[in-house]
């Protein structure tokens, strides 16, 4: 995909999200769909005792917000693309700081968080690019977990130099040869815990921290 293709794919996904946004809250889509990547998410913080925090494509701010009340780091960042998300996130916390940015180019100095997190929408991402970025920001030793979209059937996944597809949903193989490359040690990696009846959800959380 050329970098003219990538903005204008990026421009459709940010104006498609904020005419969504307020669909994103409704109780039933949050407990059944985000609720079980954003609890294990806020497990792995916790167990890093990450005290600088950002949520990359934070959404409404709802995953955020919940960092910001459940673990209270010294700062926690919500980072998003979308006005839209973006306004209802502002409406929901004043105590996080919300910021409007791509996740291949975040408005941080070099090395100065302890963790970086996102759920639910790697698969709209330059993969390789915002990993690197997310290496850049994060201290050493500093965190990455990604949750992402992954299929369970390897021979429905294109490879990534493959495709030109609106979304890449990356293999649990490619997610570690991504997350080596940009260079990160994984010291996890397994599907988000679900019911079996919500199963059709197929997604997988990643963990590494900072070479």
């Amino acid at each position: 995909m050329t970098e003219a293709q990538r903005r204008g794919l990026n421009n459709a996904v940010t104006r498609m999200w904020s005419f969504l946004a307020p669909a994103y809250d409704l109780p039933l889509l949050q407990r059944w769909v985000y609720r079980p990547p954003h609890d294990e998410v806020i497990a792995q913080l916790r167990d890093h005792g990450a005290r600088r925090i950002a949520d990359i494509a934070c959404g409404t701010g709802i995953l955020s917000d919940r960092i910001e009340r459940e673990l209270h780091p010294e700062e926690i960042y919500g980072i998003d693309m979308s006005d839209g998300m973006l306004n209802q996130a502002r409406a929901r916390s004043e105590r996080v700081t919300w910021l409007r940015a791509p996740a291949e180019k975040l408005p941080f100095d070099d090395g100065v968080l302890d963790a970086v997190v996102t759920t639910s929408a790697f698969h709209f991402f330059d993969q390789p690019a915002a990993l690197r970025e997310f290496h850049r920001v994060l201290r050493s030793g500093g965190l990455l977990a990604v949750s992402a979209l992954s299929t369970r059937q390897p021979k429905l996944q294109a490879p990534s130099s493959q495709r030109w597809k609106p979304q890449h949903n990356a293999s649990p193989a490619e997610m570690r040869s991504m997350f080596d490359g940009a260079g990160f040690a994984i010291s996890d990696q397994h599907r988000i815990r679900r019911p079996a009846w919500a199963r059709i959800v197929s997604d997988l959380i990643t963990v590494g921290t900072k070479r």
